[in-house]
């Protein structure tokens, strides 16, 4: 049973982090993606919570947290800063990262900043920042699938989400999908109070919004970010990437070439959509078990 906590953090926010297990234990922290909350992690923190001290905040912008209303309060710097200042907060000193969707790019943004402070990485369905650059520029497929960000990084939608009301958000926008079989009652009624948090839709968006991904949209010809075609670091520590195979977001040839900029890397491929934390939680909590261990 994970402890609800209010920390204030040196970066600036405050924000509800869930804490399980003995502060003594190895520390595994969690980030999860839009539009969640640390409910994404739950069936791991309950399965994982009884060998290591798990952490798993609500990040800036999303539920009960802090939202600054700036859109340049979401960059990557930002979001990296406060993770680490979490960590500080808690006096842990290294930890494995573990994170989903966008909290996935907050993880390799912090794995590469930070290796002194990260000493694992798991990553769930959650793309490199080089391979998905590239892939929105040279992979059609990606491209279209990617054209959501395109529509959430309109200043116009909150309005639309706004005459919709966020049931009906919820309902096209979002349980599409996933696993109609892993989405209670209850969880419904847990993302509608999150997302109705005031100013919580507009934080969330902003991610999408501050995030310096380019997505061209289908008919562009896009230009090539030079750095794209760079030399780029490689990762040292050892990485776990959990993807669920059926995604429809953020497509399985996201896993092509990881290796290539990944020293230490396992990669295991989960029947599911992208959700996988939730919708196949025995599989990931197997995964990360026997990769830990």
């Amino acid at each position: 049973m994970s402890d609800l906590r209010r920390i204030a953090l040196s970066s600036g926010v405050e924000l509800d982090v869930a804490v399980a297990g003995d502060p003594a234990a190895p520390a595994v922290l969690f980030l999860h993606g839009f539009p969640e909350s640390h409910r994404t992690w739950r069936h791991q923190i309950a399965a994982l919570s009884a060998d290591y001290y798990c952490i798993a905040p609500d990040q800036r912008g999303y539920a009960g947290s802090s939202k600054p209303a700036a859109v340049a309060d979401y960059g990557v710097d930002r979001l990296v800063a406060d993770v680490i200042a979490l960590a500080d907060a808690l006096a842990i000193d290294r930890f494995t990262l573990v994170a989903h969707d966008w909290g996935g790019a907050v993880g390799w943004a912090a794995a590469l900043r930070h290796p002194d402070r990260v000493a694992r990485l798991v990553i769930a369905n959650a793309p490199h920042p080089l391979l998905f650059q590239r892939a929105l520029i040279d992979d059609s497929a990606q491209r279209a699938a990617s054209q959501y960000i395109r529509a959430f990084r309109d200043p116009a939608i909150e309005a639309r989400v706004a005459e919709m009301g966020l049931g009906g958000f919820f309902d096209r926008s979002f349980a599409p999908h996933v696993d109609p079989a892993r989405l209670t009652v209850a969880d419904r009624a847990d993302y509608l109070a999150e997302w109705g948090q005031p100013g919580a839709l507009t934080g969330m968006l902003n991610w999408y919004r501050a995030a310096p991904i380019v997505v061209p949209a289908m008919d562009e010809v896009a230009a090539r970010p030079a750095w794209i075609d760079a030399p780029f670091p490689v990762l040292e520590m050892p990485v776990l990437v959990v993807w669920g195979m059926r995604d429809r977001a953020l497509l399985a040839a996201q896993l092509d070439g990881l290796d290539a900029v990944v020293r230490d890397l396992t990669v295991a491929r989960i029947d599911a959509g992208h959700f996988v934390p939730w919708e196949a939680p025995e599989a990931v909590t197997a995964a990360m078990r026997e990769w830990l261990a």
